[in-house]
C-alpha cells in the first residue's frame, strides 16, 4: 500500500493497479498564496490534494475575479482534467488559500492510470461530472439570481457558529460573481437595516431571519 495514500480521502478509491503506479510519487508542499497555474499555462500534472485548500478563479479583463470552485482533499480540478485529457491550456488561475500538501501525477503516468486502472478512471470522470454540475449551478446563480439574494445566501452558508463571516469584500465579490464596490454597497445597506454589522475583514449576522428572507427573494 502506498504510504501517502493510507488514511487519505483516496484510500477507499484507488485499486491495486493505481496504488502501485502512484507509490513512487512524493507529496509536495505548496505554501499559502502560491500560484499553481495561470491562464495560458499548460497542465503540469494531475493534483491529488492531501491537505489544505486551493481556489480556482476566472479572471476578467476588468480585473474582476470569479471563484469557480475550491479544491479540498479528495476533490479534483476540472480545468486540469480538461487539460490533461484534451491538451488544453488553463483559462483560470489557481491559488493556494492555505498551505497545501498534494501529490502531482505527471502527464505520462496520468495517461497510463486512465488507461490501465478502472478505479482511477472512474474517480476522474465522476469527480469531473460532479464539478461540472457545480460550475453550471454557479453560472445559473450569476446569470439569473439577483446580487442581494446571492450575497444573503453566501453569508448564511459561510457564517461560523457565532454568525460571523470572516472574509473581505473582495473575497465575497469573487465568491458570488460580483464587483467589490457592489458588494460593499449592498453590505452597507444591510448594515443600515440592522441585518448585519460590518467589521474589518468580517461580517456579523445580526438578523438571521431577515437575511434568510432576502436569500429567498423576499423583502428586496
Amino acid at each position: 500500500m502506498s504510504a501517502w495514500i493510507a488514511g487519505t480521502a483516496y484510500d477507499a478509491v484507488f485499486d491495486d493497479t493505481s496504488r502501485s503506479m502512484l507509490d513512487g510519487l512524493t507529496p509536495q508542499l505548496f505554501r499559502a498564496g502560491s500560484v499553481l497555474f495561470r491562464p495560458g499555462d499548460a497542465p503540469f500534472g494531475f493534483v491529488l490534494t492531501l491537505s489544505g485548500r486551493i481556489n480556482v478563479f476566472l479572471n476578467s479583463r476588468t480585473g474582476r475575479d470569479l471563484l469557480l470552485y475550491s479544491i479540498d482533499p479528495g476533490d479534483t480540478c476540472v480545468q486540469t482534467t480538461l487539460g490533461m485529457l484534451g491538451s488544453q491550456v488553463y483559462s483560470g488561475e489557481a491559488i493556494a488559500e492555505t498551505d497545501v500538501v498534494a501529490v502531482v501525477v505527471p502527464p505520462a503516468p496520468f495517461e497510463r492510470l486512465i488507461t490501465e486502472s478502472g478505479a482511477f478512471r472512474r474517480f476522474v470522470f465522476a469527480a469531473f461530472a460532479e464539478r461540472m454540475g457545480e460550475i453550471t449551478h454557479l453560472l445559473e446563480m450569476v446569470a439569473f439570481v439577483k446580487v442581494e439574494q446571492r450575497l444573503a445566501q453566501w453569508l448564511l452558508d459561510n457564517a461560523g457558529e457565532e454568525g460571523v463571516v470572516r472574509a473581505t469584500h473582495a473575497e465575497i465579490a469573487a465568491a458570488i460573481g460580483s464587483a467589490r464596490e457592489v458588494v460593499s454597497r449592498r453590505l452597507e445597506a444591510l448594515s443600515g437595516r440592522g441585518i448585519v454589522s460590518l467589521e474589518r475583514g468580517a461580517v456579523q449576522i445580526i438578523a438571521g431571519e431577515g437575511l434568510r428572507r432576502l436569500a429567498a427573494g423576499e423583502g428586496q
